[in-house]
């Protein structure tokens, strides 16, 4: 991916050379401190504003967090939040120790999700919000207590998944198979116990609505794939750090597009009654 910054008005007048937080924050045109509805829908909103308009172009590589905090005057939970929002959009995709950078923007959602299953897709989402605490330690755990029986694993899972979605095969066993090799890989049962207990009911498309249609399902079987990859590599690595903050980012990206086809499925069922016919009283 390219790594502009022309075109970019976040970085003006900036070089690939130009260096340091204090540079880039002092070139980042932001708002100022944003208020309202919250700090990070209002940086998610800013963003993705100049990204929808191309003021922000595909390839641009965004400033860093400690660039963005200053520019805007929020804190670095506030700043990954909107990180997380605009990548689990499709609006931009980090890459670990490289950066976080625009990706082409795209109409519609991924997902569909009927009215009718709003019910079952708020189980789903209390299942991934527990599995942020939990999938974030065991990563982590996994990076430093993992054997090359583990990594093996880990890499056969992901190449399963890789293949089954260039075939339209299964990808929901390799993706449960990954994921519970890391439980494994920590050495405490207890992690893999509970992962083994949830089973496939962790995986917010296996309880939905299919996605909208098939070029849609592989790009984002394809991206879930590659935030696969961004965690085998940080446990590969050894880097626990990493390790929990890939984690994290997978996770709280499938939250988010889980959270945009609930909202998505309310106003649909509110359009829904709000054209259905008000019943007549017969006439004696």
């Amino acid at each position: 991916m390219s790594q502009t910054t022309a075109g970019n008005p976040l970085l003006h007048g900036a070089s690939s050379s130009d260096v340091g937080d204090t540079a880039k924050a002092a070139a980042f045109v932001g708002r100022p401190r944003i208020k309202g509805r919250g700090l990070a829908h209002g940086l998610v909103d800013d963003l993705a504003q100049k990204i929808q308009a191309q003021t922000l172009r595909p390839g641009d590589k965004l400033p860093t967090e400690s660039a963005i905090m200053q520019a805007y005057g929020v804190s670095r939970t506030v700043v990954r939040e909107a990180l997380s929002k605009l990548q689990a959009g499709g609006l931009v995709e980090t890459h670990h120790g490289v950066g976080t950078f625009v990706l082409q923007p795209k109409s519609g959602g991924m997902f569909r999700l009927d009215p009718a299953e709003l019910a079952t897709s708020i189980d789903v989402l209390a299942v991934l919000e527990l599995r942020i605490s939990l999938e974030t330690g065991s990563a982590g755990l996994a990076a430093t207590r993992c054997t090359e029986e583990d990594l093996l694993a880990m890499r056969q899972a992901l190449d399963e998944f890789e293949h089954n979605v260039r075939v339209s095969g299964d990808t929901v066993a390799p993706d449960l198979r990954f994921h519970l090799r890391i439980a494994q890989a920590t050495g405490n049962p207890y992690f893999a116990d509970i992962m083994s207990h949830l089973g496939t009911s962790i995986f917010p498309r296996t309880r939905i609505s299919a996605l909208v249609d098939v070029d849609r399902r592989s790009e984002y079987l394809s991206r879930v794939n590659r935030e696969h990859e961004e965690i085998y590599q940080a446990i590969a690595r050894g880097d626990a750090e990493s390790a929990r903050a890939a984690m994290r980012i997978h996770l709280t990206n499938s939250r988010e597009r889980l959270r945009r086809a609930q909202d998505a499925a309310r106003s649909a069922a509110v359009g829904k009654l709000a054209d259905k016919p008000e019943p007549t009283t017969p006439v004696a």
